[in-house]
């Protein structure tokens, strides 16, 4: 009972931070409108409650979500069950197809993780205190190739998926022209080997906006060297950031 309340009102927090902020949304309009316009698709893998959807369909884009939490899926669906340019898919994404175990924290679901190294690398550190992964749960699991068969290739994928972002880019064989993945400062390995990853698919540039910043750290795109310098010499208080990567 005590672990729903908690749930409840961290989904309520999350829904006033990310839904909330008019500013916000203007700067994610004007970052995420160099990658996906009106007509093009999107694939959303790790959506919590739903702003990047948000943000896609003001820009005209029809959106796969992925969101295997039942409580963010269920403000996605209130969000945009109506909208039949959305289609909600309450599974997680990983190198194949399957079943995996999900960790939840009812303080704070926007850190649900299938990695079990994501979770011992936030014991203990800096900036997680008090982070608790008090629950587990049963998720079905498919790729990004498998999407992709299903429902075409999209123009943009967004992968935020706390320190799982490496596995869910071993799912993908087909280049794209543009993605994004989240780093985190306590996981810059898991960081390493997705740009290893997305240079293995092909020709990509890439620029980071640190934090929920929506603001691109480099003038302009650069190689991945340059990005994995960046990467292991940021700062373990920047905390977090996402990582954008266009076909060249």
């Amino acid at each position: 009972m005590i672990a729903s309340l908690r749930s409840y009102a961290a989904l309520a927090r999350s829904v006033l931070v990310y839904h909330g902020d008019r500013a916000r949304h203007r700067r994610m309009d004007a970052l995420y409108a160099a990658y996906v316009g009106p007509g093009d698709l999107a694939f959303d893998i790790g959506s919590h409650v739903g702003d990047r959807i948000s943000c896609f369909r003001r820009l005209g884009a029809r959106v796969i979500a992925l969101e295997p939490q039942p409580g963010p899926a269920a403000i996605i669906r209130l969000f945009h069950g109506r909208d039949g340019s959305v289609t909600c898919l309450q599974e997680a994404a990983g190198a194949e197809p399957g079943e995996l175990t999900l960790r939840t924290n009812s303080r704070n679901p926007t850190v649900a993780t299938i990695s079990s190294a994501f979770v011992s690398a936030a014991r203990d550190a800096k900036g997680w205190e008090g982070q608790e992964w008090d629950g587990a749960i049963t998720v079905p699991v498919t790729t990004l190739d498998a999407l992709i068969a299903r429902y075409g290739k999209p123009r943009f994928i967004k992968i935020d998926v706390e320190g799982f972002e490496d596995q869910v880019l071993a799912g993908l064989t087909a280049r794209v022209p543009a993605l994004s993945f989240e780093f985190t400062t306590i996981a810059r390995d898991v960081a390493t080997a997705c740009l290893e990853r997305i240079a293995q698919l092909g020709p990509y540039r890439f620029n980071v906006a640190m934090g929920e910043s929506q603001r691109f750290h480099f003038d302009g795109p650069v190689s991945a060297d340059a990005m994995r310098a960046l990467l292991e010499d940021v700062p373990h208080d920047a905390n977090s950031g996402d990582v954008y990567a266009v076909l060249a």
